[in-house]
């Protein structure tokens, strides 16, 4: 069959949707024969992976957010570092230094842990803030500057951190413009009962890790965000996305509510969602369900919600329940 040039590329961008659920379902596949009960969780990474932002895994030591940061590390053939924050880390341990070559009388640059397609950053916030601020630029821009040069990264590139509650001994609370560089807040939560004798099962003789093997590489997974960037997203489906965000800045549960950067990553996960769905465009179905973790981490709520002991979580999704869907054309 001969194919017209404006049939082209429709049936191109069909077939790299194809490709993003096929990807897409293989990594969840993958990721799910090693955390136990948790779709939901591993669907969301892989959705904030294809949607080119990091991930924020908080929730109490031992419910495996480390093991997901690595099944996810593991299920991509691709350069991978882990960082052990701890408070002796220096800013130069995670960027790198240059250090004086007495044979070439100059200044060399040697790479620091960043310098990776997936870091993996463990209990971040046992760091000082000192340390964390050096996440900042390369979060946000994939580079680094060091001495007055600018590095690159890696491409893709993703910083998958864990962190523990800030009310446990030893932690420091990341800033506000740390947080808001983080795309997603996943929370692994205590597994059911069932997920729990699985994981016994499973786990108890050997790491499952040791048998993972991956099922994309790096420029595999360079080619889905290269698909997802082309998902279509109506000028009705942006504004839905800027009222919810608009909404969080208004309601009166919230003094610090969602920044532009939320909005733009709004967008970007709702694509990937879309992506991940086979669809070449965005439903307001798709922000709704990735809103939550998009946006709770990201607001300080008022007094009135804290001595309510309010859940950002639901505040967003009751903003979302409450923000007037466009309607379809």
């Amino acid at each position: 069959m001969t194919l017209s040039r404006e049939g082209a590329p429709e049936v191109a961008a069909h077939a790299d949707l194809e490709y993003v659920v096929s990807v897409g379902r293989a990594l969840a596949d993958t990721m799910n024969a090693v955390i136990e009960g948790k779709p939901d969780v591993v669907r969301t990474a892989i959705t904030v992976l294809l949607a080119e932002g990091h991930i924020l895994v908080e929730d109490v030591p031992g419910v495996g957010k480390t093991m997901l940061a690595k099944a996810l590390a593991r299920s991509i053939d691709s350069s991978v570092r882990r960082v052990q924050f701890t408070p002796d880390l220096l800013p130069s341990d995670i960027t790198g230094v240059s250090i004086y070559n007495q044979d070439q009388h100059e200044f060399e640059f040697r790479p620091g842990a960043v310098f990776a397609n997936v870091v993996i950053g463990d209990e971040i916030n046992r760091a000082s803030p000192k340390a964390q601020s050096a996440l900042l630029e390369c979060m946000e821009e994939a580079q680094v500057t060091v001495d007055g040069r600018t590095y690159e990264l890696p491409r893709p590139f993703i910083i998958m951190a864990t962190q523990n509650p800030v009310e446990m001994e030893g932690t420091y609370p990341l800033p506000e413009a740390q947080r808001d560089r983080f795309m997603a807040r996943l929370s692994m939560g205590y597994p059911t009962a069932a997920a729990e004798v699985a994981m016994l099962d499973h786990h108890g003789a050997s790491s499952p890790l040791e048998s993972l093997r991956p099922v994309a590489d790096a420029a595999g997974i360079a080619r889905l965000i290269a698909a997802v960037r082309t998902v279509h997203a109506s000028t009705a489906v942006r504004q839905y996305a800027v009222d919810i965000a608009t909404a969080t800045r208004t309601s009166s549960l919230v003094r610090l509510g969602a920044s532009p950067r939320a909005t733009l990553h709004l967008l970007r996960a709702g694509r990937a969602h879309a992506a991940l769905h086979g669809r070449d465009h965005v439903l307001p179905d798709d922000i709704q369900t990735i809103a939550p973790v998009v946006l709770a981490h990201r607001l300080l709520l008022s007094s009135e919600a804290q001595l309510a002991r309010r859940d950002p979580v639901d505040i967003v999704s009751e903003i979302v329940r409450h923000t007037r869907v466009p309607a379809a054309r």
